[in-house]
């Protein structure tokens, strides 16, 4: 995986990053090989993640990358549909810019200068 990486000038975080995710993905799965797993076995990892580990969405979306990589780059081989997956939740953002109608209702409340 890291003479992979390093062919495709990765950078050392990102390979580092990747293969702990991958180690982690490996030790879910009791140590099988991955070319012995497929799409159910990612799915399960994956939604693992988000349910009892309770990932973000990036960090959910991290693991996948790392090993989508390692089935395409380093195996050589397709992923299918991992469509199954329970995916974390996105975080719901308060806007950070206010309306201009929003801006006129707070300055209608306000008294003097």
């Amino acid at each position: 995986m890291r003479e992979s990486m390093r062919a495709r000038h990765s950078r050392s975080r990102t390979e580092e990053t990747y293969c702990q995710w991958v180690r982690r993905y490996i030790l879910f799965h009791q140590k099988h090989h991955p070319a012995d797993m497929g799409e159910p076995d990612i799915n399960t990892f994956l939604t693992h993640l988000a349910v009892k580990d309770k990932v973000s969405a990036s960090t959910q979306n991290q693991a996948l990358s790392a090993i989508l990589y390692l089935y395409r780059h380093v195996l050589g081989r397709d992923v299918g549909d991992l469509g199954d997956v329970i995916r974390a939740r996105m975080p719901k953002r308060l806007p950070v810019v206010i309306s201009p109608g929003e801006v006129k209702a707070v300055l209608d409340h306000l008294d003097g200068d």
